[in-house]
Parts: C-alpha cells; structure tokens; sequence
C-alpha cells in the first residue's frame, strides 16, 4: 500500500491517528483546568507510567483544552541537566509579558516581573545554569532571598494574582518531572500548595516514570492530597484493537480479526508498539485486508525498528557496569527483580552494586515498584536484551 497514506505515527510524543483508551483520565484533567478556571478548587494531575504509553500526547491533548480556555500556559521538559528554575523562568517571563498587555492585570503582572527579576539574580550563583536577562530592576524583598523553595512559592503566587485578575488562569505543563532534583521538586509542590491555599487559579498537570509517585511523598507529606496520580499504562484489548482498526477504516483498508488479535499480542497493547507494528503492517502489506501473514513479516521488521531506535538509544547511555546490572535483570526474566537475586546473579554483595542501580534509577531506566524490588521503565526492555546478549558480551 501506499506508504504516502500510512496513518501510523511511531515517534516520541506524537499524537496518534486514533487516541484509544484515554477518555477518562483527559476527561479527569480538562475538569480540573475547568474548576480552577472557575475560581473552584482542584488537584493538579501527575500522570505516571513506561516509557511508550503515551504521556506525553497526554500533555499536548491536555495543553489544546487550556489553549481553547483561553489560559496561560507555561510549558517545558524537564531536561537531566538542567535546573527547574532555569526551565522555568523564560517561560514564566513570556507568560507575565502577556499578562502584563491586559489592563486589569498589568500592575500585578509587571511587579511579578519585578520579582522574577530578582528571583533570577539571586539564584544564578546557585543555579549557574540560568541565562535569563530582565530589564526591569528587581523589588526589594520580593521573590529575592536567593532560597529556592520560599523564592519559588512567592513568584508562583505573584504570576497566579495575575492571572486571577486577568480572568484567565495558569497552567503549569511539565513533562519528565523524574528529572527534577528532590530540593527542586520539593520547592515546586511548596509553590503549587501556597497557591492552593490562596485559592489562585494555578494548577499543574505533569507526566513522569512511576518512581515520580513516591518522590512527591518524599519531598512533602501533604503531596498526595495535593495531586492525583493516574498511572498510564497498556491499553486493554479492545482499546487496542481500536487503535489499530480506526485509522486503518479511515483510509479504507480492512484487517483480518487474527492479523488484529496478532498485533494486539505481540504489542501487549503498549501505544508506541501499536504505533510501530501498524506502521510496518501498512508497508508490508499489498492491499486490503491486512492478513495474519502480513504481520508475520511485518514484526520482523517492527523489532529490528525498536531495537535500533526506541531500545538501543536507552542502551547506549549506560556504562559498562550500569549495563552489566540490566543484563542481569534481563537474564532473570519478567520482572520485577529483587535486588538480592540481581546481585546473586552478578555474583556480588548487594551493597556493591546500590550505586548502580541508584544511578541506572536517576536515568530513569528501572524504577522501584515496591521497597527491595528492581524493574525496568521501558515495556520488553528484558526481551530485547535477551535478543542482544552476545552483543553485550
């Protein structure tokens, strides 16, 4: 078939023809915008899950809804080597330019800019990673301390008058939150309490690993009445069946039920394998409909895709003692490991290797389900180094 026409988008966050399975968690978030636009109060919205489950085209469905609401949104990834502050704050000023346009918010939206100004000078020795230049002089006392965490909280608040006195509300979109250092993190979950409590329209709708769920504890014991916490997971069968169906019958091609239940099989109904197989069944195939024979030879050509782009790419980050621990696992099983059989496998003491697995976790490549056990964030990262064993040899 005609490769012009493939329907099928595999790619990191790119929104898929037919978005399966979601309804209820991106109903679950628009209501939250929606009362917090309204003056009422609602939790923000931490989406946790895999790699490949599609959070981050969450995000961006989430992100159309404020645009529609006419909100203000300021939204960034979380990079590994960056600090929160310096995402943070280009587009926080973009957002206060804006809010500084309308005549009802100008006065605040301009001294918020005041203290931006001063929260960015005195935080650059801290942060050295800040690169922001404001003409406005900094107000004294205002946002200025140079400690993050009250810093944070007064800028936040200062941005959410604005906006509440614009009729408009503030939009916090962050994506890879797991990146976010613990004191960074703390300091945000402070900044979205005080506005809570002042009732400013602020929420923050975000999207991380599932080790995100217990860092936000940890941070502030109140996190968990501050936030809720869907967990993005596999699609069920019949969401998945539909996401493979739907774009197909868009363009008029039919699918054999097996050749269907075969994808849905091999995919275990993970979006971003959903994405890959339909996009190689579509270039397999000859014409309508799909058969079970089509997506025989396609999933050759659907694991040698994943193996060199969404696998190998997370490979190639580890070093070599990082990589022998995942190894490891991998030879183990399906997860998840207890962290005394990875290290009776590596033939080690378990205290040897807590550095490895603490840094492979700060990577975001396993994460910890519950106290003592190990697995991996990316679905099937087992079976593909099981494929690859003597090419880590």
């Amino acid at each position: 078939m005609n490769a012009l026409h493939n329907p099928f988008a595999p790619g990191a966050g790119t929104t898929p023809p037919a978005l399966a399975g979601r309804d209820d968690i991106v109903a679950a978030a628009e209501l939250a915008l929606d009362r917090i636009r309204l003056g009422r109060s609602a939790k923000s919205v931490l989406m946790v899950g895999l790699r490949g489950v599609g959070k981050t085209v969450l995000l961006g469905r989430i992100a159309d809804h404020a645009r529609r609401q006419n909100a203000k949104l300021l939204s960034i990834e979380a990079p590994e080597q960056r600090s929160l502050p310096a995402c943070l704050a280009p587009e926080l000023r973009q957002v206060l330019l804006r809010l500084s346009l309308s005549e009802r918010s100008r006065h605040l939206a301009q001294r918020a800019l005041r203290g931006l100004a001063g929260f960015v000078k005195n935080l650059r020795l801290r942060y050295r990673d800040i690169e922001l230049c404001l003409d406005l002089e900094p107000e004294p006392g205002l946002a200025d301390s140079g400690d993050l965490e009250p810093d944070l909280a007064q800028l936040i608040e200062l941005a959410g008058e604005a906006a509440k006195a614009a009729g408009t509300s503030l939009i916090l979109l962050i994506d890879e939150l797991q990146y976010v250092p613990d004191d960074q993190l703390a300091a945000l979950i402070t900044a979205l309490h005080r506005a809570a409590q002042r009732n400013l329209p602020v929420v923050l709708v975000g999207a991380g690993l599932p080790q995100l769920r217990g860092r936000t504890g940890r941070a502030k014991s109140y996190a968990e009445r501050l936030f809720d916490f869907p967990t993005i997971g596999a699609l069920p069968p019949e969401a998945a069946r539909y996401a493979i169906e739907e774009p197909l019958r868009q363009q008029g091609v039919a699918i054999e039920p097996a050749a269907l239940e075969r994808i849905v099989e091999l995919t275990r109904g993970y979006p971003y394998f959903l994405q890959e197989w339909g996009k190689q069944v579509w270039d397999v195939a000859q014409a309508s409909p799909i058969t079970l024979t089509d997506v025989e030879h396609a999933t050759q050509l659907a694991i040698a895709a994943l193996d060199e782009s969404f696998f190998r790419v997370r490979l190639d980050r580890v070093t070599p003692s990082e990589r022998n621990y995942l190894r490891a696992m991998a030879e183990l099983g399906p997860g998840p490991y207890r962290s005394g059989d990875i290290a009776t496998r590596l033939g080690r003491p378990v205290t040897q290797q807590s550095p490895v697995r603490q840094r492979l976790i700060d990577k975001g490549m396993i994460w910890s389900p519950n106290h003592g056990e190990t697995a991996f964030t990316v679905p099937l990262f087992d079976e593909y180094l099981r494929r690859t064993l003597r090419d880590l040899e």
